[in-house]
Parts: C-alpha cells; sequence; structure tokens
C-alpha cells in the first residue's frame, strides 16, 4: 500500500524554501547597492532613479541601461570613477565574458 502524502508537510517546505529565496533575493539587491556605490545617496534619491528606470518607456534607453548594467558585473563590479553622464553605455557593454549575477543554477527553482 502506498503511503499517503503530507500536504501539510509540503506546503510548510515550499513557504519555506520561497523565504529563502526571497531572503536570499533582498540580500543580493542590497549587496548591489553597495557595490555599485548607491549607498551613498539618500534613500529617496536611490527611490526616485529606481522608480524612473521602472517606468522608463523607451527601448533603446533600457538597452543602454542593461548593457551599462552588463559591463559593470563583467568588469568584476568595479565603477569607472572618470565615467560621467556623457559616457555612452553602449560602447562600454563590450567588455569581457563573465557570467551574469542573479542566475539560477540547476535545481535552484
Amino acid at each position: 500500500m502506498r503511503k499517503p502524502r503530507d500536504f501539510d508537510a509540503e506546503l510548510k517546505a515550499l513557504n519555506h524554501r520561497a523565504r529563502t529565496l526571497k531572503d536570499r533575493k533582498v540580500k543580493q539587491l542590497g549587496e548591489l547597492v553597495i557595490a555599485t556605490g548607491a549607498d551613498a545617496l539618500d534613500i529617496d534619491t536611490l527611490a526616485g532613479g529606481l522608480l524612473a528606470m521602472v517606468a522608463e518607456t523607451k527601448s533603446d534607453r533600457k538597452e543602454g541601461l542593461r548593457k551599462a548594467g552588463a559591463a559593470f558585473f563583467r568588469g568584476g563590479g568595479q565603477r569607472e570613477t572618470g565615467a560621467g553622464p556623457e559616457t555612452d553605455p553602449a560602447t562600454t557593454a563590450e567588455a569581457g565574458g563573465y557570467a551574469q549575477p542573479f542566475e539560477l543554477k540547476p535545481g535552484e527553482n
């Protein structure tokens, strides 16, 4: 005879797994803020910048931001101190090929 499934235990395990993944995501986002130097900004400025990026509708601008972020990670997480607002993010994205962070590894989904 087959053993009945313990749905309560399975649900509890799934909730624990979801909480663990959420905690990891929050920790990684905090690390990203620190790595980029955004922790030096006041909270209102940081929130406003993030809201502006989320509201961005121009796909070419979003692609430029994505490429700048990819270049940041490929560069080992070091910010360019000489880069000013006139720097084109698309031109800095052609650096080496490190894997991007926040990727789920097999078995983590």
